[in-house]
């Protein structure tokens, strides 16, 4: 797969250690929703980062980028894009891309996880589908979810689309779910055998979601995420 050089056009703060990141590549990336690119920050040094804008968008590539201060693998990445204005990726990667389907799709995410699932539902919303997609996305806290206002917004203007945050660390106030974002679902959905799942945060998580919800009828034909290439 061809090396493309991209202009960052934007390097946006999301949350203290969550920033946006907008690339304009220089040729035409051929990706599908849900799929990732590579940031080449050297000949045998390439890492991987879901893209959160849609299949249907070519102009951009939007990313998620968590890069707290122990997060050097990603910080790097971060410091060579403001200090060059550039970088070469290539793309896209993964086999975790949406697929056609008639049943109803949910969309789980841990933290930056988001940006994956973010991709699948822009792409999903455009094209019109009849089916339902629900979006679970969890974090420790509330401000976790950088983006909740916008998915709430969005789903009072798209009846297929049901948005469920979920908070780990949640006070009195918070009347949502509450645990892990995998176990929410697992309450809302006890047949899954209708359902296809896409799957994005930490590796712990994906297998919980493989190994838990086959005891909820879900095929795992029906079951996707990078993770599983791995695990």
């Amino acid at each position: 797969m061809s090396e493309i050089e991209c202009q960052v056009s934007a390097i946006t703060p999301l949350t203290e250690s969550v920033f946006k990141v907008v690339l304009k590549p220089k040729a035409h990336v051929e990706f599908k929703a849900g799929q990732y690119i590579l940031v080449h920050m050297g000949k045998d040094d390439k890492r991987p980062f879901s893209i959160a804008s849609p299949a249907y968008d070519h102009e951009r590539i939007e990313l998620h980028i968590g890069a707290d201060k122990d997060n050097t693998y990603a910080s790097e990445v971060l410091s060579k894009m403001r200090k060059e204005g550039c970088i070469k990726i290539s793309g896209g990667h993964g086999e975790a891309f949406l697929r056609k389907t008639e049943k109803d799709i949910i969309l789980i995410a841990g933290g930056t996880g988001f940006s994956y699932t973010h991709s699948i539902l822009q792409q999903f919303l455009h094209e019109e589908h009849d089916n339902q997609i629900h979006l679970y996305w969890g974090g420790k806290t509330l401000d976790d979810l950088y983006m909740s206002e916008k998915m709430k917004q969005l789903a009072t203007l798209h009846p297929h689309f049901t948005y469920v945050p979920v908070i780990e660390e949640a006070d009195d106030s918070w009347k949502g779910h509450t645990g892990y974002v995998h176990h929410a679902v697992m309450k809302d959905f006890t047949d899954m055998s209708n359902c296809q799942i896409y799957v994005a945060g930490r590796f712990e998580m994906a297998k919980a979601v493989r190994d838990d919800y086959q005891r909820y009828q879900l095929n795992n034909k029906d079951l996707f995420g990078d993770a599983f290439a791995f695990i």
